[in-house]
């Protein structure tokens, strides 16, 4: 069979390029070639089935940092199509948007499914031929035509090719990809949680704080933000934005590294002690393990104290100062031994892929070989949670198909 474009990747980036690519060029015959049996996966479990669209961010400096890799490449994307554009792209379609408190997108149905719709009904009324179960094995240039050969003997023509197979945790994977030239950033997992095995904190599993700073040791990696205690470790925003940062360096200690916990992140052991002089006074006839002045869930207070080594009928007057000192580093200073990490179930992302340095990224296309484009996570971009991978897909596809549409 013959077609005009083929699309590698039936994913949020590869349905993107398709669908705009066709509605800008009626001409174009658009076939999206999809290796599995489910189109649109990530999609439909992103933010807990929501969907997590974009990120209510619209400066593009400010959006850029978000991104641990790719980022002064996404600074000269997001020029041609920003956030703005995906809410306004989802709208004109009937799918509203809504934010939330952190800033994450979702659409106001609280569903997945409404995005996956919407682009199902988008892809059906510009025509798009999808091919299922159709894993791409080897591309081939053929004078001014690429042949795509796929793993069932099957051959597919083209004049221009979308690449958008999203990211592959193995470098062996991507082995198609460098026959045509390309160079691949070894691929290394971002967006996981820390396991800490056998400690007790894993029995508060559920228990959250709104706010507490992660440090790696012996690093200056550290981030802030929402931290969830698992059944195996640590959890939450914090956790795998710090993940996200530090995916590289983590990779070499073999995921075995040493964390440091501020629960309070807007004290530290010194001003804490103060603290302390002055809670000893205004609270010293309380039971400390029944007064928690610091607001956080009470049953991680109550561990705090207790493996402080501090009587549970100890009143605040009466703190000595050894036990004075175990809490202050527990709050402030805890420390624990990570040894490997777990998948944050849809959020998984791999760092790693297209060196950005051998694409345009004001065409999306290929500097190695003309009219092959890429979109996605196949390039060596990634962000951190919260709606940030999900617009890298919308822009890159968005651009990638905006210069397929004008191929003559």
């Amino acid at each position: 069979m013959s077609t005009n474009i083929i699309i590698i990747g039936g994913g949020a980036a590869g349905f993107f390029c398709a669908i705009n690519a066709a509605r800008m060029n009626p001409a174009l015959r658009v076939t999206l070639v999809e290796k599995s049996s489910k189109l649109l996966s990530k999609v439909k479990v992103s933010g807990g089935g929501r969907c997590n669209v974009t990120h209510a961010c619209f400066d593009i400096a400010d959006m850029s940092r978000k991104y641990p890799r790719g980022g002064n490449f996404v600074k000269k994307t997001f020029h041609q199509f920003f956030t703005t554009d995906t809410i306004e792209w989802f709208r004109e379609r009937g799918v509203e948007l809504k934010t939330e408190s952190d800033g994450r997108m979702f659409p106001t149905t609280e569903s997945s499914q409404t995005i996956i719709d919407c682009l199902m009904r988008e892809a059906s009324r510009h025509g798009i031929n999808i091919m299922m179960n159709s894993e791409v094995k080897k591309v081939e240039k053929d004078g001014e035509e690429f042949e795509i050969h796929l793993s069932d003997n099957r051959m597919l023509k083209a004049q221009a090719i979308c690449i958008a197979s999203g990211g592959y945790p193995k470098s062996a994977m991507f082995d198609w990809v460098k026959a045509i030239g390309h160079t691949i950033e070894d691929p290394v997992p971002s967006l996981f949680t820390f396991n800490i095995p056998r400690h007790p904190i894993t029995q508060l599993m559920g228990i959250s704080v709104e706010k507490a700073r992660v440090k790696i040791s012996g690093s200056k990696l550290e981030q802030e933000g929402p931290l969830l205690i698992t059944h195996w470790g640590l959890s939450g925003p914090a956790v795998l934005r710090l993940s996200a940062w530090g995916a590289r360096e983590l990779k070499d200690r073999g995921w075995e590294f040493g964390i440091i916990v501020n629960w309070l992140p807007e004290l530290n052991e010194q001003t804490l002690r103060e603290k302390m002089q002055t809670l000893r006074i205004t609270l010293a006839t309380q039971k400390i393990i029944n007064r928690n002045p610091f607001y956080l869930p009470q049953r991680l207070w109550e561990f705090f104290v207790t493996l402080a080594g501090i009587k549970e009928d100890t009143r605040w007057a009466e703190l000595p100062a050894r036990e004075q000192n175990n809490l202050i580093k527990n709050l402030c200073a805890m420390e624990f031994s990570v040894k490997g990490k777990t998948t944050f179930k849809e959020e998984f992302v791999t760092a790693g892929g297209i060196r950005l340095a051998e694409v345009d990224a004001n065409t999306m296309m290929s500097k190695k070989m003309p009219r092959i484009f890429f979109a996605g996570e196949i390039l060596d971009v990634d962000g951190i949670t919260g709606g940030f991978n999900f617009q890298h897909a919308w822009t890159s596809g968005f651009i990638a198909a905006l210069n397929i549409a004008a191929i003559k």
